[in-house]
């Protein structure tokens, strides 16, 4: 049977129907079953009685959706599991409520000693939607209607991160769509509540959706990290598949093949590659969403991406605005300070984990042109050239250029970064200030230029580079 867990999700009829047609489960009856899980089978609900249901008359939904999670005949740490799924759906119900989460309406355990299979078993009452974004991505989706499915799971990301919770198991089967178009995360069961900036949880998940450092987090008691930007990868993911008719971004025959491939893009031996169909801005959205690691993914949170989202619908300019860095570890004072001073023109600035010393070896990176046109061409046209600078600290112009050019794609040996140097801006209005010091390609290994970090979409933990002296 395929896992299916979003409440809009359609019926797998091999699977065993636990509750009959007309059975009633506190103020309402079971109809139809619409969807079925791993620990969970989901069926359609009725009011028992239109006129006693709770709720009725008061605006309160006519249909529900019954998530029925049996604990009878597990083995005590799988019934274990199972109530603390509920637990964590009942609690974000009940204290992170929002217009973009799918509404808890009440929590019931069976008491059936006459079917032993439903003894004990939890059900949660919640609002049905009418399908889920898996089943918009089948019927198609236009660039419009993506968009605004996409700033909904960005406000809903928003709201429980803000209140203390990552989702942790965000996918087209968990976001889903009301009959009014109305856009609600839903399927909580594997939600983490932060303490401070990370939370931990079962080493549980959807394997297309976990971010590259959940494959290799060490297991502790306490389960494995979670932090909120585990569900901004899982977002990338879920923008790439909205743009590419549900097509996966990262190739492999299984779950397990394509989490490998993540681990290569991660490591900086593959490139991020995504379908020629989606658009512009939000292939740049989603490749922010999927930085390789979480220091640098840390600084696009749902809230400011939900902003850069709504100003390119409404055709705003964002403003330039300053922003402290995200908590990084163990950062001298002096680095922070120089982080806390640059600011963002049209997107956010990259925040880096910076080492002290410059005895280490060199890192490749991967040069990007942001010109989608120059992005599939191999005859490096010299229109699709870029420039390496001879000092950061000018303006880069062409009398500050040196010879050697590169193109997209193009793998250079960096070996220390500068973060404040002179701001550039590409051509998608990406500002930065900080700098890689790179290796000219050639015979020469002493032949040094700088490539701005606009240029490359790797961020590598370099050290930082000794202060360029000033020209003249």
């Amino acid at each position: 049977m395929t896992r299916v867990q979003g409440l809009g999700a359609s019926w797998d009829s091999s699977h065993t129907e636990l509750l009959p047609r007309g059975h009633r489960v506190g103020d309402w009856v079971v109809a139809e079953p619409i969807g079925a899980g791993g620990w969970a089978t989901v069926y359609a609900g009725r009011p028992a009685d239109g006129r006693t249901a709770r709720g009725a008359g008061r605006g309160e939904p006519t249909e529900v959706a019954l998530k029925i999670m049996p604990t009878s005949g597990l083995a005590p740490r799988q019934a274990r599991n199972v109530a603390e799924a509920a637990r964590r759906e009942v609690e974000i119900g009940v204290r992170a409520g929002h217009p973009r989460l799918i509404r808890l309406l009440d929590s019931i355990v069976l008491s059936a000693p006459d079917h032993p299979a439903l003894d004990g078993a939890i059900v949660l009452v919640m609002e049905r939607a009418e399908r889920s974004l898996r089943d918009l991505l089948d019927a198609g989706v236009t660039e419009a209607e993506g968009g605004r499915v996409i700033a909904g799971i960005c406000e809903g990301l928003a709201h429980l991160h803000r209140v203390g919770w990552v989702h942790a198991d965000l996918k087209p089967e968990n976001v889903l769509i009301g009959a009014d178009g109305s856009v609600k995360l839903s399927d909580f069961g594997l939600a983490t509540e932060l303490t401070g900036t990370h939370g931990y949880a079962p080493p549980m998940g959807t394997l297309d959706y976990l971010p590259p450092e959940r494959w290799k987090a060490p297991l502790g008691e306490r389960g494995v990290e979670i932090r909120p930007s585990a569900d901004i990868w899982a977002l990338g993911i879920v923008i790439h598949e909205v743009f590419a008719s549900g097509a996966p971004l990262f190739a492999g025959a299984t779950p397990v093949a394509r989490g490998a491939a993540v681990q290569e893009y991660a490591a900086g031996r593959a490139p991020l590659r995504m379908a020629h169909g989606v658009p512009e801005f939000w292939r740049a959205l989603a490749a922010d969403c999927l930085a390789p690691s979480h220091a640098v993914r840390a600084g696009h949170t749902a809230e400011r991406l939900l902003e850069r989202i709504t100003a390119q619908q409404t055709g705003e300019r964002q403003p330039v605005r300053r922003r402290r860095p995200a908590r990084l570890g163990r950062l001298t004072r002096a680095v922070l300070l120089a982080l806390a001073a640059c600011g963002t023109v049209g997107s956010t600035l990259w925040s880096y984990a910076v080492r002290e010393t410059v005895d280490e070896p060199p890192l490749r990176i991967r040069v990007f042109n942001a010109e989608r046109a120059c992005q599939d061409r191999t005859d490096r046209d010299p229109q699709c050239s870029l420039g390496l600078a001879v000092d950061p600290m000018r303006p880069y112009t062409a009398g500050n250029v040196v010879p050697t050019r590169v193109w997209h794609a193009d793998l250079l040996d960096a070996d220390c970064q500068l973060l404040r140097g002179e701001a550039v801006i590409d051509e998608s209005d990406m500002q930065s200030t900080h700098w890689f010091r790179v290796r000219l390609p050639g015979p020469d290994p002493s032949a040094k230029a700088w490539l701005p970090a606009v240029r490359t979409k790797d961020r590598p933990a370099l050290p930082r580079c000794p202060a360029p002296r000033a020209a003249g």
